[in-house]
């Protein structure tokens, strides 16, 4: 049983049922929710995507990035460039994907729909949770506001940041919350009217107010800009939110004649968080459930379907193969653990504090250190496998 049919829950699905293992797939929305968050695949993950052969769905129905480029905002030059194609050895897919991830989980439902052995509750609650020896009961509400009872071998929590499972649970969110929110704004306005030095995927640093500004196709295939900056701690809502404001902090970037137009606008707090343990007997965790990071470097969604495809592995070992299960699930939670304290959460927090840095001096250290790894092979390649999550992939899973 798998509560949330986001992409980490319908990729575990999918995953599950690969291996041959029923699937019961709950989320208490109607559908998934449209906007271009989560958006960016690295090669770990797209080399993920292959195996379960959804590749061929990302590349129609998203968008390619072989380069992402890092840009002073104060002085609006471009710092460095970074290409995965010309690494000296370069990951079999030299790309990042951007394939928004409620197109992930539109595509896998499809799938599901037509396997009698995967089952789908939509507008569906959790409510509570009991583990007995060998099985999980559930209670759940139904949409027509009926509680039922359901119960599986095990039950994994793809819930989200806010997770029922987990606290249900009583598993700790060990972390912090950064100051200031973050807002992230849709707009079709084509950025690279700004010229070369603007990518698919670029880094704006500013000792003030930085940007990350990311290209995704968006739901009609036309194409989707998310500009994701940071607020002052003190400013309310409305200041925020207001069209006004909205428009001037895009003029503000990216100054043009005439109006943006706006898509979506999202005003959501940050956090650096991983749960204690990601598995407590028979209920498991993955995904934002498991760990929530601050979205510099579009790492959160990722490491979620690396926690999937190497859960899923595992369940099967034990399912079908008579595996003993503490062990290997005590291993899935080391492992995973692992690639989200040593990379995931240690690279983007260093990646938020490069990009907003206000001391002068460190500011003109750390922009100088991304402009030589740029330019200088071995730094460029190893720059790169950190930001693209190469090596802490390959890290965690070598973890016994």
């Amino acid at each position: 049983m798998i509560i949330g049919a986001g992409p980490v829950g319908s990729i575990l699905a999918l995953a599950l049922r690969q291996q041959g293992v029923p699937v019961l797939l709950i989320d208490q929305l109607a559908a998934p929710e449209r906007d271009c968050r989560a958006a960016s695949c690295h090669p770990p993950t797209i080399a993920i995507l292959d195996r379960l052969g959804l590749l061929d769905d990302g590349l129609e129905q998203g968008l390619v990035s072989p380069v992402f480029h890092y840009l002073d905002r104060v002085t609006g030059e471009q710092v460095g460039r970074f290409a995965l194609p010309e690494m000296q050895s370069p990951p079999e897919h030299a790309y990042v994907l951007q394939w928004e991830q409620y197109k992930i989980a539109d595509t896998v439902a499809e799938r599901l729909a037509a396997d009698p052995e995967a089952q789908i509750l939509r507008e569906t609650t959790l409510l509570g949770l009991e583990q007995q020896a060998d099985r999980v009961i559930a209670t759940v509400r139904r949409g027509d506001g009926s509680t039922e009872q359901l119960d599986a071998p095990y039950v994994v929590g793809c819930d989200g940041g806010r997770s029922t499972v987990r606290k249900l649970s009583g598993i700790d969110f060990e972390g912090f919350t950064w100051p200031e929110r973050f807002i992230k704004i849709d707009t079709r306005h084509d950025f690279t009217t700004l010229g070369p030095k603007i990518s698919n995927r670029n880094y704006f640093s500013d000792p003030d107010e930085w940007m990350n500004l990311f290209k995704a196709r968006g739901e009609d295939g036309s194409g989707m800009w998310r500009a994701v900056s940071p607020t002052l701690p003190e400013q309310a809502d409305e200041d925020l939110l207001s069209p006004a404001a909205i428009e001037a902090r895009l003029q503000k970037f990216c100054p043009k004649p005439g109006t943006y137009e706006i898509v979506t606008v999202a005003l959501y707090n940050v956090h650096q968080r991983i749960a204690a343990t990601f598995n407590e007997g028979r209920v498991l965790l993955a995904g934002d459930a498991a760990h929530v990071n601050n979205p510099v470097g579009g790492m959160g969604m990722n490491g979620g379907i690396h926690d999937a495809m190497n859960l899923a592995e595992k369940l099967s070992m034990i399912l079908h193969h008579g595996a003993e299960a503490e062990p290997l699930l005590d291993r899935y939670s080391r492992q995973r653990r692992k690639a989200q304290v040593d990379g995931v959460q240690a690279q983007s927090i260093a990646n938020k504090q490069t990009l907003g840095e206000k001391d002068p001096a460190i500011r003109a250290a750390k922009l100088a250190e991304i402009a030589h790894a740029s330019a200088t092979q071995d730094l460029h390649d190893a720059f790169i496998r950190r930001a693209c999550m190469i090596d802490s992939y390959a890290a965690a899973e070598a973890t016994l």
